[in-house]
């Protein structure tokens, strides 16, 4: 099951994502090493300005979660955190690395491109082509645990679609002109074509008996074009 972030839990995981990679000697991260990284005003859209105890907030309720973990000192010492959501020893989910790498980089800054990917995926893992990061966005989009990822579609103007994490936090509602053609239209759904789901059990009956009038509808419709028999 996909986990569901609000913003700040987001940020707390892409942040130790790449703190993981990027400063291993750093890593875990301490309460404040963690806050400075979430507010951190490089490579993050939006530039946050978390207080440490709104980050332990959302540090304690990850942990009740399994999704990170601390390493308490001894005689004293500070604890800190390290993520349990992807690539752990005893976790089930593992992405390769540059699906990790585009997991994170969407939870830092938002919608991207598979060109802005590439380009700020190489600090964590080499990519040689944009080729590559499509292919393992696809990969993301399709992933027997997820999915992860979705493509939005193109706004007017723009030469490249961006593609939006799918584990919550303050990703985008984008219902964007049209969908992208070319060879990342691969049958799997873009934001604009996914229907808004009802929270309650009685607005998915509601919607489902909806469709099934539509149908009915459509049925009635196709069998008048009929000849008689």
């Amino acid at each position: 099951m996909t986990p569901v972030l609000d913003a700040v839990e987001a940020r707390i995981i892409g942040s130790l994502l790449e703190k993981e990679v990027t400063t291993p000697e750093q890593y875990p991260l301490s309460l404040n090493a963690l806050t400075t990284a979430c507010n951190q005003k490089s490579n993050r859209d939006p530039v946050l300005e978390l207080g440490e105890a709104e980050v332990q907030v959302a540090v304690d309720a990850l942990m009740k979660r399994h999704l990170l973990s601390d390493r308490a000192g001894y005689g004293g010492r500070v604890p800190k955190y390290k993520q349990m959501f992807c690539n752990t020893s005893f976790g089930p989910l593992q992405f390769s690395n540059l699906e990790r790498a585009i997991i994170c980089e969407l939870l830092l800054r938002g919608p991207q491109s598979a060109g802005e990917l590439r380009t700020r995926c190489q600090r964590m893992t080499p990519v040689a082509e944009v080729a590559l990061v499509e292919t393992a966005l696809v990969a993301l989009a399709s992933h027997e645990a997820g999915p992860f990822v979705v493509q939005l579609a193109r706004r007017p103007g723009a030469r490249d679609p961006r593609w939006m994490h799918l584990l919550g936090g303050e990703q985008a509602n984008e219902a964007e002109a049209e969908p992208a053609p070319g060879p990342l239209t691969t049958g799997l759904p873009t934001a604009a074509a996914v229907p808004p789901q009802p929270a309650s059990l009685a607005g998915r009956v509601a919607q489902l008996e909806a469709e099934v009038a539509a149908l009915r509808q459509e049925l009635a419709t196709l069998a008048s074009r009929l000849p008689p028999g």
